[in-house]
């Protein structure tokens, strides 16, 4: 529901006033009041309501600040930028900081042995083991197609692919998640595609090229969470942390053992704190190249599937929940991608009066230190600031229906999932 009210009108430059979803209100024209902690609406984030308060506000403002460094420039011209190099630099330290910790553990381990180094030797190979490097796995509710299975849709992938000039996915799988992602997997870094159908059978022809277009970007354009030089930056402090936090087992001991398991807690919390501390500053400044990953992969969308597509696409990001309650009704009405899409579509059509203001709120709700995606309505900006693309690949009704017909059988296990949720 949008509200207006011309009672409290903005005071910056008289525009009345709206609100969207029962949102603190703000001003259409000038933005005033947008940057506002809405805590009825905010997720906890840190779970003082003082620190998640500031922690907004400065999110909100280098949220605003990377959008207006980016939007003056080319996206993909901006290189290694200062957070990717010092990601990486510290990704390189960390991995240097395990692997001594695994050699001297080996060393003291074998030292002499056996002698009084042992348990110091295998208690850091432990630690050592435990802050190793992954390489991640595919997700085992991923339902992996083969090329036979859907030739269709293997060749809309390699097509787009190659319009990006990106590397086409080694695994393309579907899923019963209302999204759709890819990334890379094993030491060998295998390209992973996943389609979440409830998601893929709401869009259009040139939103679904979009959404392939985004997805496939990030295989090039140097998204600091999908590359194996930087993993040891989102993951290893803050695993470390963890494994120092001091845990209560409820033991009750004499003097002695009560002062120095007191003493054990007070050291080991405050280094805890430290590395939770450094782990949250490295992934806030690894987040910053994220997002503008995210930016550059909205403008490869564009630029193969046409401008109209991917804004179409961004608006239905901002239409989530409507999306999923109208899958959820035609699913359990029996039908299948089909009544979906046409839903999603009416349901898009219906807000399309109220969709700036909810591009607007976007930028207030999806402001975060540790948001990996920029808001959505700033993404739509972004694009709307470049040039606009005629697509260069174009997905008929006919080929749609023919993609849609290969995964009948993913559809109607998906919709039946739905169905008993």
């Amino acid at each position: 529901m949008t509200t207006t009210s011309a009672a409290t009108g903005c005071p910056r430059c008289g525009t009345p006033t709206v609100s969207q979803l029962d949102a603190t209100a703000w001003c259409p024209s000038c933005e005033w009041n947008l940057e506002a902690y809405d805590a009825g609406r905010s997720r906890p984030v840190f779970g003082w309501g003082w620190v998640d308060r500031r922690a907004h506000r400065l999110a909100y403002r280098m949220t605003r600040e990377h959008f207006d460094r980016l939007v003056k420039r080319p996206i993909g011209a901006t290189g290694a930028g200062a957070a990717r190099a010092l990601t990486a630099a510290a990704s390189v330290l960390l991995l240097a900081g395990v692997a001594a910790l695994a050699v001297t553990g080996a060393w003291l381990t074998v030292r002499s042995f056996p002698s009084l180094t042992l348990l110091p030797g295998l208690a850091l190979l432990g630690v050592a083991y435990v802050l190793r490097p992954r390489f991640g796995r595919l997700d085992p509710k991923l339902e992996v197609l083969s090329r036979q299975r859907a030739p269709e849709l293997f060749a809309l992938v390699d097509e787009v692919a190659t319009a990006l000039g990106a590397p086409a996915p080694q695994v393309i799988g579907v899923d019963g998640e209302l999204n759709g992602y890819a990334g890379q997997i094993g030491l060998r870094q295998r390209r992973v595609l996943c389609l979440g159908l409830p998601y893929w059978g709401s869009l259009g022809p040139q939103e679904r090229v979009a959404l392939l277009g985004h997805e496939l970007g990030h295989f090039v354009n140097g998204d600091p969470r999908r590359m194996l030089l930087t993993q040891p930056a989102f993951r290893t402090l803050g695993e470390a942390a963890d494994l120092l936090r001091p845990r209560n087992t409820g033991h009750r001991g004499g003097l002695l053992e009560l002062l120095g398991a007191a003493l054990a807690k007070v050291l080991l919390g405050t280094l805890s704190r430290l590395l939770a501390a450094g782990h949250l500053v490295l992934v806030c400044l690894a987040l910053r190249e994220s997002q503008r990953a995210e930016y550059l992969a909205d403008e490869l969308s564009a630029k193969v599937a046409g401008s109209d597509g991917t804004t179409r696409l961004l608006d239905s990001t901002l239409r989530l929940e409507s999306m999923a309650l109208a899958v959820r009704r035609e699913s359990l009405a029996g039908h299948g991608p089909d009544r979906w899409r046409a839903a999603a579509a009416e349901s898009l059509a219906a807000a399309a009066d109220r969709l700036p203001q909810l591009r607007q709120l976007s930028v207030r709700e999806e402001a975060s230190l540790f948001a990996s995606h920029p808001p959505a309505g700033l993404r739509r900006q972004m694009l709307a600031s470049r040039d606009w693309h005629d697509p260069k690949v174009i997905l008929t009704e006919a080929r749609t229906e023919r993609i849609d017909a290969e995964l009948a059988r993913e559809y109607e296990r998906v919709r039946r999932q739905i169905s008993l949720r």
